[in-house]
């Protein structure tokens, strides 16, 4: 469980003050929660599908019925009535129809209960206070002095780059941010042609309660991702349903996690 208070660091990394954690932090953790709430957000983002509905069907094709000496398959007119007449629009001939198409009006979303889905948040907060789930998920933790991580609300006002992997840095993070430049991969099959050619890790999540150029300054260093406390989901807390992403919280953020 986390600890009842953490320090907070200022920009150089120097510790000004401690704060005490809110009681999410103690939240029982429930992994199957967890990959529940982002399986079902991943499934609400899927662009939906199907054949066209009179596919295979434009056809000339009737079955001849019984009394040919051949099979009751609908054949393409103007070919004789030889057993090697074409077949069409039926599902059992060779060059027909499929039998099943895929429907655009499928539903693909997979729903989830209002209480699991804020219950598997809860979890998801409490899982970046605990080092070995975080270790776990492969983020280099040798120079951070402990989790979760709370940093000033100067954070919040930075609009710069170079200061913000300044920043990084002086928290201990610098093994971390290698980690996420250097292991860049090429998916694997088929996905690579589809828009997601390169597998990138995931870095520290940093979290604010609000954006004063913060987005901006983060958004070009490899694996950081930036979010105000009030759009915090399980898909950024967890990614790829492995909870105990390694976090920075901003000292408001965190008083806001208090009355949210």
């Amino acid at each position: 469980m986390a600890v009842a208070k953490v320090g907070v660091y200022s920009l150089k990394g120097r510790k000004i003050g401690d704060v005490e954690l809110p009681s999410v932090f103690k939240t029982p953790i429930r992994v199957d929660l967890i990959k529940r709430a982002v399986l079902s957000a991943i499934s609400k983002r899927k662009q939906p599908y199907g054949r066209d509905p009179l596919a295979g069907k434009r056809t000339t094709a009737i079955s001849l019925g019984p009394g040919h000496g051949m099979s009751r398959a609908p054949r393409v007119k103007g070919s004789g009535y030889s057993a090697a007449q074409k077949g069409a629009f039926s599902p059992s001939t060779v060059g027909g129809r499929l039998a099943h198409p895929p429907r655009s009006n499928k539903v693909i979303g997979e729903k989830i209960n209002i209480k699991e889905r804020r219950l598997a948040l809860k979890c998801a907060i409490a899982c970046t206070a605990v080092k070995e789930l975080v270790e776990a998920r492969g983020h280099k933790l040798a120079d951070v002095k402990e989790l979760p991580i709370v940093i000033s609300d100067e954070i919040e006002k930075i609009n710069s780059t170079k200061d913000a992997l300044e920043i990084l840095n002086a928290l201990g993070l610098e093994t971390e941010l290698d980690r996420c430049k250097g292991n860049i991969n090429i998916r694997a099959g088929k996905g690579k042609m589809r828009g997601r050619k390169y597998k990138k890790p995931r870095g520290p999540l940093i979290v604010v309660s609000k954006d004063e150029g913060v987005v901006n300054a983060m958004r070009n260093i490899p694996g950081v991702d930036v979010i105000t406390v009030t759009n915090l989901n399980c898909e950024l807390l967890a990614p790829g349903c492995h909870a105990g992403r390694l976090t920075i919280y901003s000292k408001s953020a965190l008083e806001a996690l208090k009355n949210r």
